[in-house]
Order: C-alpha cells, then structure tokens, then sequence
C-alpha cells in the first residue's frame, strides 16, 4: 500500500504538520459519512486515497504560491495540502452551503490560516472576488476541457492549473487537447506525485494559462450539484 511505513510516510509528507493531517483524518472518520462528505468505503483507506494522495500534489506547485482549491467538498485536496505546505496561502471555494459549515468547521478546528468562499469558479462573482491565483486545484469535478473552462480565468498568465486525475488521464488529454487550448491553456502535462510514498501515485494534468482563450458559458452539473 505505501513504499514506506504509514506512519512514517505521513511524517514524510505533513511534517510539523502531521499532528493536525491526524486529527482531520479523525475528523473525517468520524463525520465524513454522516455527513455525506466520504463514501463508507473510504474510511479505510483515508490515508491512501484522500490524505495523502492530496498533499502530495504540493510536488507541482511552487513556493509561497496563492492556490484556489475548486469544489473543495471534504476539504480535497486542499485541506492536505494546506497542512503540508504552510507557505502557500490556500482558499477553499465550494458552493454547497453544508460543505461550507464543514470547512468552515475543520478550518477553526485545526487552526489553519485557510480561507473558505461559497461559490463556483465560473461565476462572474466569484471570479471579481478572488482576482487571480497562481494554481488552481481540483479533485474530481468535472473532465478537462470543461474544467479548463471554469478554472482557467481563476489563473494568472503563467500560473496553471493542477487537476487530480485517475487512470484516464492520458485519453482526457488527448480528447481535450484542441479545446484546452482554445481556452488558454498550454499542452497539458500529465506527471506523478508522491512516487516515493505511494505505491499508487497521484496522477495530476498540469495545464499553464497562456492566453486568454475564448471562453464558453455552459451549464453545469457536477458532483456538486448531487
């Protein structure tokens, strides 16, 4: 499950931060599925699929960076990578308002210096309030081209967009290669993190914002509308 032992892989990646990466897997144990934030199944596997999964992105995104984390929900991924990279300044935007009061929860729980924003990335909004970012994060909110329509105005010329992908990473790619550049957005790279922790590593597409692009307002239905 991990190349190295659990306990020291969490210390690896969280660092002075593990004690609270520990006590939001607590937090999470305990309400995420009550609460609708986890799957049954996923208690288990906290650390594997959620915790660590997520911090380890931290490997792409550079130095003191601002970073939006989009449909945030449990707090995925940024949460993990708050904790394990104290020098970003992290914003947590979700639209759901129980979401929100989660966040909201584990971020004065765990005394993360984290904002949390109700909203969605596409709205005009939400966009005037935030400015842009130097890495826009998601976790299974929508495919890329769409994502890229969303995320990508978030992003400041030269800044990218970081998505946590599965397995299909690479055919997303290649189906959205031509779109994601009408959007504004470099040839999408697609890399692994956390190879030294995982024996699963985390598959992320970073995309750079190169240009405006032309934009598209669509209707959206996402794991966030369910």
């Amino acid at each position: 499950m991990f190349h190295v032992e659990l306990d020291a892989a969490i210390d690896a990646v969280f660092g002075t931060g593990a004690p609270a990466a520990r006590a939001y897997a607590e937090l999470l144990e305990r309400h995420g599925v009550e609460r609708g934030l986890i799957g049954p199944r996923e208690v288990d596997r906290l650390w594997e699929r959620h915790l660590l999964n997520s911090a380890v992105i931290g490997e792409a995104i550079p130095k003191d960076a601002r970073v939006v984390d989009v449909g945030s929900g449990a707090g995925l991924p940024g949460v993990p990578l708050a904790i394990a990279r104290p020098d970003l300044e992290v914003v947590l935007l979700e639209p759901m308002a129980r979401r929100v009061a989660w966040l909201e929860e584990v971020v004065e729980t765990l005394g993360l210096a984290v904002s949390v924003v109700r909203g969605r990335a596409e709205e005009r909004s939400i966009r005037a309030s935030l400015g842009t970012c130097d890495v826009v994060t998601a976790r299974a909110v929508a495919p890329l081209a769409r994502l890229c329509g969303w995320c990508l105005p978030l992003v400041r010329s030269g800044g990218s967009l970081v998505a946590l992908k599965g397995a299909s990473a690479a055919d997303e790619v290649a189906r959205d290669r031509e779109e994601i550049s009408k959007l504004g957005g470099s040839p999408p790279q697609v890399t692994a993190c956390g190879q030294t922790f995982l024996d699963t590593p985390t598959t992320v597409v970073v995309i750079e914002r190169t240009k405006s692009g032309v934009g598209r307002n669509r209707k959206r239905r996402t794991r966030e509308d369910l």
